[in-house]
This record gives C-alpha cells, sequence and structure tokens, in this order.
C-alpha cells in the first residue's frame, strides 16, 4: 500500500512538471488576428498601458473606406490610437458593442458614454490627422494590439449622420500592417 502512495504521488508531481512544459501555441499566423483575451476586470490601471510606450519598429497604415448609399471621410479628422488593455477592451465593447470594429451613428456612441468604465487613457493614446485621402499612419509602435477609433462624416453633397468608427488592430514583428476603417 505504501509503495502505491509513493507511486501515485510520484506520477502526480511528474505530470505537473511535465504540464509547465507544453509547448505554447505562440503567435497567430500571419494575417490572422488574434482573438482578445477575456475580461477578467475592467478597473483602469496606468500600468496596463506601460507595454505601449515602448518605442517599436511597427508601422500601422490605415484607410477609411466606407461603402453604401452615402460615403463618408475621416480628411481633417483626428485618429486616436488607444492601446488594448482589459479597461479599453471593455470601454469598446460598451461604446460600439464590439471589441474588434465597428461603424456606428457617433450620437449613439456618445450617448453611452456613461456606462463605459471611468479612466483616462490619454496620456497613453496617439494621435494624427486623417489626410484629403482618407489614409493616416502610426510609426514607432511596438507589437501589440491597438484600437483605432476617428469620425467619418458624409462627403459635400451628401447627407447623413457621422459615423464613429472603430477597428482592433495588432502590430507584430516590425512589420507595416495595412487596413482600412
Amino acid at each position: 500500500m505504501v509503495d502505491r502512495v509513493r507511486i501515485l504521488a510520484a506520477t502526480a508531481v511528474l505530470t505537473a512538471s511535465l504540464s509547465a512544459c507544453a509547448p505554447s501555441l505562440g503567435p497567430p499566423p500571419p494575417g490572422r488576428m488574434a482573438a482578445p483575451p477575456p475580461i477578467a476586470d475592467s478597473t483602469f490601471r496606468a500600468a496596463d498601458f506601460a507595454w505601449s510606450q515602448v518605442p517599436g519598429k511597427n508601422t500601422l497604415s490605415g484607410a477609411m473606406v466606407h461603402t453604401g448609399a452615402v460615403r463618408y471621410s475621416c480628411a481633417g479628422q483626428t485618429v486616436v490610437l488607444t492601446p488594448e488593455t482589459p479597461w479599453a477592451r471593455k470601454r469598446m465593447q460598451v461604446l460600439y458593442e464590439s471589441d474588434q470594429h465597428a461603424a456606428l451613428a457617433a450620437d449613439d456612441v456618445r450617448s453611452r458614454q456613461n456606462q463605459a468604465p471611468p479612466g483616462d487613457s490619454n496620456p497613453f493614446v496617439k494621435r494624427v490627422l486623417c489626410d484629403a485621402a482618407d489614409h493616416f499612419s502610426f510609426a514607432g509602435l511596438p507589437d501589440g494590439a491597438w484600437y483605432v477609433v476617428t469620425l467619418a462624416k458624409p462627403v459635400a453633397g451628401q447627407t447623413g449622420p457621422s459615423l464613429a468608427m472603430m477597428r482592433r488592430v495588432i502590430t507584430r514583428g516590425g512589420k507595416v500592417t495595412a487596413f482600412e476603417l
């Protein structure tokens, strides 16, 4: 009986130590976006943004493309780049009803402001202007996941609501990542 207990204990220790050596699956294949981890705690913590302040070699190159009956443009609008944290992910889900991508009436997004988790990410976000051709870019970024947000308005001669545009993008490997809003 004692030998059986020793064998079971040794098996348990060996199983635990081997599972610690299990290989990680690593990053997703190129061109595929990783699913974000589940939101555990959406409390704002400045420390969660630290990774995004390290200089990197990645560039995000975006273009505003909106198809439909009304043509939209982001020309002259500020484009905001927010690092993904549990707080930011929860905020996007509340404001945009998604943590991946959205094109919603700006008034609807604004109406949910008081439901979003409180916090001030302004010291950690990056901003650029959308040019006349509806293009924008952010350079010198570290590897990671980000939220790109801007306002799109109907082009001259067309009518429609202003749209709040959001998309989650990933930088990795010192590359230029091109994407459309």
